[in-house]
């Protein structure tokens, strides 16, 4: 199909869209279930920028033991996309929507995205955790997380502060020293 016309041409021309179609930002993407690992292949063949938070878990049996790298996030993983490029990510298969409300995708900040990717080194046992909304809130103040801000619990002596993903209500934990903290 062409279009002749000059109107309806500057109308589909880039320079029209709004600023949040023409910037990339992070969106969650939801996934069909026990998918993440493949979209995220798919996603890197496509070129799409791509986060896929995992975490490591033992498995045993009776025979043995292994260890896998499962998603921090079942069912979802995050891209960094213009909305306008958005029909390269949901067509690739098992990807079902990008997360948003009223019909439309919502971005994440950069700063979740941040300190999803900086909490998520080997050395911090980044750990899924139930989503939490009362606490008590605090603030990292050193360490590779500094200026995080998370729930504080406890789990087998250890301190872990509890940090969620208010747009898909998923929650991780990361284990951190008490004097690495300050009450909000």
């Amino acid at each position: 199909m062409t279009y002749s016309s000059p109107a309806i041409h500057a109308a589909m021309s880039a320079s029209n869209w709004p600023v949040e179609y023409a910037e990339p930002r992070w969106y969650a993407a939801y996934t069909c279930v026990n998918q993440e690992k493949r979209v995220a292949s798919q996603f890197s063949e496509r070129h799409v920028e791509h986060f896929l938070p995992t975490f490591e878990s033992v498995r045993r049996w009776k025979d043995r033991s292994v260890r896998l790298q499962r998603p921090l996030f079942p069912g979802y993983l995050f891209v960094r996309l213009a909305l306008k490029d958005r029909l390269k990510v949901l067509m690739v298969p098992s990807v079902v929507r990008l997360v948003g409300f009223n019909g439309g995708p919502v971005a994440l900040s950069d700063t979740e995205i941040e300190t999803m990717q900086t909490s998520l080194i080997p050395e911090l046992g980044a750990m899924p955790h139930r989503y939490l909304t009362e606490g008590r809130k605090v603030r990292i103040v050193n360490g590779p997380l500094i200026g995080t801000e998370g729930i504080l619990i406890r789990k087998k002596n250890a301190f872990r502060v509890v940090v969620s993903i208010d747009l898909i209500m998923r929650a991780a934990s990361v284990e951190i020293d008490a004097a690495d903290l300050e009450r909000i």
